[in-house]
């Protein structure tokens, strides 16, 4: 990081009863607040892990991108870039055929860990733990329920993941490189908490920056991107522009404070380090 404040100092004075961050690089955590090893839940941060389990399942052969999955006519990859049509919710209904809007869902990740369950015989759990967790070193973190919202971790867990994501060992670059590409790129859709956008960029598991303004990663980062942020008070961005990430994890549900927060915070962390 450039000379000069810790961009990260103002996260302490967050409306948040816990709260930790980290600045990461290629290296590792660059900056660090609050305590590494609590456990948080990610709420939607998990469909990111959740998806990198994915996509090592493609490159063992269990799965294809291509291949049927969810309604007819959608695949893994429409499950991975919210384009298979469901609602949000379990059990909501079909809102749209395939490849024809963004909705994000919810329900379209438990269809996708349940179509990797069925192709690989292992439990979803069980093949996130040893696909992803495991190699990364990954101690802290579990899966408690649907791979949505339900992977709990601590701010050392996602800094690892984070790292991952900056030079990818468990997938090959071409994965990579698919993952954080803009999948079905004409789609409009709703961003939760942020608004519509037409279109909204998404890739494997990730949303993609592009156009969108405002955004939760702020003005600074790059139109390149990706990453998720989580109803429970959680975000991850990668720049690969950059270089960089940011990893900021809290117990507090979102709402207007995050959406103050984070982009300032974010904007902060990119002028730091240039």
């Amino acid at each position: 990081m450039s000379d000069g404040a810790d961009p990260l100092a103002a996260v302490a004075g967050w409306p948040v009863d816990h709260a930790a961050a980290a600045i990461v690089g290629p290296e590792g955590a660059r900056a660090r607040c609050g305590d590494p090893a609590r456990t948080f839940r990610l709420a939607s941060i998990s469909k990111a892990i959740g998806a990198y389990a994915v996509l090592v399942a493609v490159e063992e052969g269990s799965l294809a991108l291509d291949e049927p999955a969810g309604p007819p006519g959608a695949t893994v990859r429409h499950l991975l870039a919210h384009a298979a049509g469901y609602g949000f919710e379990a059990g909501a209904p079909l809102l749209a055929r395939p490849g024809r809007q963004r909705i994000y869902s919810n329900q379209g990740f438990d269809v996708l860990a349940a179509h990797l369950e069925h192709a690989t015989g292992i439990a979803f759990a069980d093949y996130l733990a040893e696909a992803v967790f495991a190699p990364l070193g990954m101690r802290g973190a579990s899966l408690r329920g649907s791979i949505a919202a339900r992977v709990h971790a601590s701010l050392d867990d996602v800094e690892r993941f984070a790292r991952e994501l900056l030079r990818p060992t468990l997938v090959h670059a071409d994965t990579w490189r698919a993952m954080t590409t803009v999948q079905f790129p004409d789609l409009a859709g709703v961003l939760p908490g942020w608004g519509r956008f037409a279109p909204l960029p998404w890739g494997l598991g990730v949303e993609i920056k592009g156009a969108k303004n405002p955004h939760w990663s702020g003005h600074r980062t790059s139109a390149r991107t990706f990453g998720h942020f989580g109803g429970s008070g959680t975000f991850l961005w990668v720049d690969p522009e950059r270089d960089l990430a940011l990893v900021v994890l809290t117990d507090r549900e979102f709402g207007d404070w995050a959406r103050r927060c984070w982009p300032a915070l974010s904007d902060a962390v990119v002028a730091a380090a240039v």
